[in-house]
């Protein structure tokens, strides 16, 4: 097992626990628990694969679940409130911990759930996507999607620790896993070029699931992700970097429904967009742009959008966004392969111009 640590002040450091069987290890999460009560929250794609594992570490616990619907179309408000039904109707107290047991989807519903009940209650991450394992459950966002914008309610609550069990992605289906890849293949491109070498010279084994060679994509985009949110935990400045794509992206998820891509998928694209942007900006190069295009179809993610949202709906959709500042579209571009830039104030004709190119 490798523990990593995401240092943050004010005794709130936490650690990142990635190997194989933790599920079945009660010593590592006991550690993490403050009371008798524990309430796993996960969804019923994950239930009849791992609740019963999770609840056979766990017995010396008062345990309680809820079981949600898989998918991004159910990270609501109203599907937030069955989390909070469980937890009154069982009477749990501030003391409780609350485990989140499956995706993205489910990690930033669950955190979110946790930040909320009687204003903060511990919770664990326990992702069981490659996505959620290298980025959403590291760095304390939470929350849920809005039919006018993706994960614009929310809270920044950080976990007690994140546990990566890598056994869990072997019942991961081939397009959950690509879509993991977009964000391991991200840190390559923000900020650690010599990873994006590797990522190109080891594709082909990440999509056969060698176990060696996921493990150390994980590891390194853990350890990037966690340096970035110890640096800066609110997203005030370099933190906003791990968004590139995602404004394009939730523009994408949001104006094709949630659901219809997913969140790798649409960061995928949103990356090719952010490059022909970058490049006409000047910082990037025509084989700049062709590489990015060209590892993101090697680790069979798309890279173009979808047919049916306008230039005009993408503007719209991305006026919607956290980066934003007094109603000017930022994005997140790249300066070079391995180097983001911070929120850009986007220039609306070069914007038009990548839309354009290709959207038509």
């Amino acid at each position: 097992m490798k523990e990593l640590q995401v240092e943050l002040d004010n005794n709130r450091s936490y650690p990142i626990y990635i190997g194989s069987g933790l599920l079945t290890q009660p010593d590592l999460l006991s550690k993490h628990i403050r009371s008798k009560q524990v309430l796993i929250v996960t969804n019923d794609t994950i239930a009849p694969l791992y609740l019963a594992k999770l609840q056979a570490t766990l017995t010396q616990y008062q345990l309680e679940s809820v079981i949600l619907p898989d998918g991004e179309q159910y990270k609501t408000l109203q599907y937030l409130e069955k989390v909070f039904d469980q937890l009154l109707a069982k009477k749990f107290s501030r003391n409780a911990t609350l485990i989140a047991l499956g995706g993205g989807v489910i990690g930033d519903m669950g955190g979110f759930a946790a930040a909320c009940y009687q204003r903060g209650i511990a919770f664990i991450q326990i992702p069981t996507t490659l996505l959620a394992q290298v980025d959403s459950s590291v760095g304390g966002k939470t929350g849920v999607n809005h039919p006018l914008g993706k994960n614009m309610i929310g809270a920044f609550y950080q976990p007690q620790c994140v546990i990566a069990d890598a056994d869990v992605l072997d019942t991961l289906d081939d397009r959950q896993l690509s879509a993991g890849l977009a964000e391991v293949i991200k840190y390559g491109l923000i900020r650690d070029a010599e990873f994006l070498l590797w990522l190109e010279a080891n594709m082909s084994k990440l999509l056969a699931r060698d176990k060696a060679a996921l493990a150390y994509a994980i590891e390194r985009s853990c350890i990037n992700k966690a340096e970035v949110v110890g640096e800066d935990e609110f997203e005030s400045g370099v933190r906003a970097t791990l968004n590139l794509g995602h404004t394009f992206g939730h523009a994408i998820e949001t104006g094709s429904g949630y659901g219809h891509y997913l969140h790798g998928e649409a960061v995928a694209i949103g990356t090719c967009f952010a490059a022909d942007l970058s490049r006409r900006l000047g910082w990037l190069n025509d084989a700049d742009v062709a590489r990015i295009i060209g590892i993101f179809r090697a680790a069979n993610l798309p890279v173009t959008p979808p047919a049916e949202l306008s230039t005009e709906q993408y503007v719209d959709l991305m006026a919607v966004d956290k980066k934003n500042v007094d109603g000017k579209i930022r994005v997140i571009l790249l300066e070079a392969i391995g180097k983001a830039s911070l929120p850009v104030n986007v220039d609306l004709s070069a914007l038009q111009a990548t839309l354009n190119s290709y959207v038509g």
